[in-house]
């Protein structure tokens, strides 16, 4: 499925595509037996610096998931990112769980965990290494990496808050 965004008025495809993270299976105990429920996990991105994520439930899995979709399209950031990798080292918090996403030169790959990884990538970032803290879980993974990318700011955003020229040091 493609949309179409306009960027310094010109006009390009960027394809919207998304990947289940998890898929959630709930039981509840009734009179004739188990009923089953199920939620989904998704992340979605354009692999070039727009990216989201969603959260849907139903009693059937192609319907969570498509409910997840829907509500990943919603809730789409933009991201600043430095030619394929982060801006600087940023930390992530959701909950019980850290995240420590830090820059990384060209070729070095997108080195984290399944959640965090599918986040990252659909980001639009190549080259970044990772260390989660406390919980693993997938739900937090996912909002923490979102908030440690919603936190990122490249220098013309920062010279422009600050009102001062900052000089650049490349560390590697």
């Amino acid at each position: 499925m493609a949309e179409e965004s306009v960027k310094f008025g010109v006009q390009t495809e960027q394809p919207i595509e998304d990947t289940v993270v998890k898929v959630f299976r709930c039981s509840k105990v009734v009179k004739g037996g188990r009923r089953f429920s199920f939620a989904a996990l998704v992340v979605v991105g354009d692999h070039s610096s727009s990216v989201g994520i969603g959260y849907g439930k139903a009693n059937e899995v192609p319907q969570a998931v498509e409910k997840a979709v829907k509500d990943a399209k919603k809730s789409m950031h933009t991201i600043s990112l430095v030619d394929g990798t982060l801006p600087h080292k940023i930390v992530g918090k959701c909950r019980a769980t850290q995240i420590t996403m830090v820059p990384a030169s060209a070729g070095t790959g997108v080195i984290a965990g399944s959640s965090a990884r599918a986040v990252l990538e659909f980001a639009g970032v190549h080259n970044v290494l990772t260390k989660i803290n406390g919980s693993t879980s997938a739900k937090n993974v996912v909002k923490a990496v979102m908030d440690g990318l919603l936190k990122l700011r490249d220098k013309e955003t920062i010279e422009s808050l600050r009102g001062v020229e900052i000089e650049a040091v490349k560390r590697w």
